[in-house]
């Protein structure tokens, strides 16, 4: 692996440097995968994101400009808005599906590997209690925990000031321990 910064890296990329932008995804592509399946808590469709990711930032990366030493927290955001805009067509597919009576549900097989079953649903029990959230202390909790991006870093990818993250990421950790205490106590009866 190489010694240079994210910024040499993504300048050498910029100006065509396919070695570069390989050295930029071999040194991130574990994170923005780990950040894709905690957002979607499916491991096909977090590799199917992460090939989003690295497919836009190569189309992007003569275009963008790095504000920080890292290219993480830019990733992450990509990241994040490519599982969103997912999101969206699925809900529209399915709306549109809906309304022509042609529902039709395809498994995924490759969901089925057993061990692969229980993180899925264990993260599934998660993202539901995560889903309660509010949208804005979702994806601070998501950057800040999961992902382990500084709270200066999800602010700048945020846009909001670091006390706000701050704040964001203590309410949902808050309302999530809240749950699960709930969730515990319903086990037990």
């Amino acid at each position: 692996m190489t010694t240079e910064d994210d910024r040499e890296l993504w300048s050498r990329a910029a100006g065509g440097g396919a070695r570069a932008f390989g050295a930029l995804f071999d040194r991130h592509a574990k994170a923005v995968y780990n950040h894709c399946f905690r957002l979607t808590a499916s491991w096909a469709e977090a590799e199917d994101h992460l090939q989003a990711t690295f497919l836009l930032a190569w189309r992007k990366r003569g275009d963008v400009r790095l504000e920080r030493d890292s290219a993480l927290p830019w990733l992450l955001a990509v990241a994040t808005n490519v599982v969103r805009n997912e999101q969206r067509s699925l809900t529209r597919r399915l709306r549109n599906l809906r309304r022509v009576g042609e529902e039709r549900a395809v498994p995924d097989h490759a969901d089925l590997v057993a061990e692969r079953l229980d993180d899925q649903r264990r993260m599934k029990e998660l993202l539901d209690a995560v889903a309660e959230l509010p949208r804005n202390e979702r994806e601070a909790l998501a950057l800040c925990v999961w992902s382990e991006v500084s709270y200066a870093d999800a602010a700048a990818v945020l846009g909001i000031t670091e006390g706000s993250v701050r704040a964001r990421v203590s309410k949902a950790k808050s309302k999530l321990q809240q749950h699960r205490e709930l969730v515990h106590t319903e086990e037990v009866r």
